[in-house]
């Protein structure tokens, strides 16, 4: 019996320290504060692009969308610089996404794509579309 409960102690510190991690390290905006340059919409393993005509103020309208989606953040830039990369955690493990969104003249430019792990289940792209339905409905 207590090399049982040895060993769900070691499993209950381990699962402690990854959450703490993940929940903790710290983004550095060189790394994540990067220029989307697609070209067209894509879908990949982790995460998305999207290219839209919006007319030189769609990165405003953007911007007062994505600042009010719960657990989101700005980890860079402004609208007034033309680039802004947010961060936004999921509920339970706080796991980190990242988008960043640039005005490219009339057109807006998203990156989307999540820090951990080899697929994202398709989150990035459900924000990022939620995003977009808000946007084009406004």
């Amino acid at each position: 019996m207590g090399r049982v409960m040895m060993v769900l102690w070691v499993i209950l510190a381990g699962l402690v320290v990854a959450i703490g991690y993940v929940r903790l390290a710290p983004s550095d905006p060189v790394k994540w504060h990067v220029s989307p340059e697609a070209s067209q919409d894509r879908d990949f393993a982790r995460g998305v692009t999207r290219v839209l005509e919006t007319g030189p103020g769609g990165l405003a309208r953007f911007d007062a969308i994505a600042r009010t989606t719960p657990r989101t953040v700005v980890l860079a830039g402004s609208v007034d610089t033309g680039m802004v990369t947010y961060v936004t955690r999921s509920v339970v493990w706080g796991f980190p996404d990242y988008t960043t969104a640039r005005q490219d003249g009339d057109q807006l430019r998203i990156y989307a794509r999540s820090r951990f792990g080899r697929k994202d289940f398709g989150v990035n792209r459900a924000r990022v579309e939620g995003w977009l339905a808000a946007l084009q409905a406004g």
